[in-house]
């Protein structure tokens, strides 16, 4: 198994109520508008991620597991890569339950968009508190 973490906070804007997507971002702003974004300042865009994770992740459409944790709570979105992932995009990474790809595209086929999210986590994230992300890519 291949991984990755990337360490993120909290925000007050979160809202984590878009249909089809997620999103963690190097920001440490966000408005009230950014429904998708469950995680700021985060301490790695996507083109920042291990090489040999978005190897795997273009190589391979085996699934993926994107756990997102604060404090004693936490989820797993299960997703799929894809060999037109170009991981270029150098502030932002976004899950997504489409087959849409953008140079913020980490996964898609994911089973969970922003929405989907408990929402107990999503009270947890928005506070300034400490976010872990890990992917991992399953062979």
């Amino acid at each position: 198994m291949l991984s990755d973490t990337i360490h993120a906070k909290g925000h007050n804007n979160i809202s984590a109520t878009h249909r089809t997507t997620l999103q963690i971002t190097k920001d440490p702003h966000i408005s009230q508008k950014a429904d998708c974004i469950i995680a700021v300042s985060a301490d790695k865009s996507i083109s920042e991620v291990k090489s040999d994770v978005k190897a795997a992740l273009t190589a391979n459409t085996a699934n993926v597991r994107l756990t997102i944790q604060s404090g004693s709570l936490s989820e797993e979105i299960i997703g799929r890569g894809s060999s037109t992932l170009t991981f270029t995009d150098t502030s932002d990474m976004v899950v997504r339950k489409s087959t849409f790809i953008s140079s913020r595209t980490l996964l898609i086929h994911a089973n969970k968009g922003a929405r989907d999210l408990d929402r107990k986590l999503v009270e947890k994230l928005k506070r300034p508190d400490d976010i872990i992300i890990t992917i991992d890519v399953d062979f």
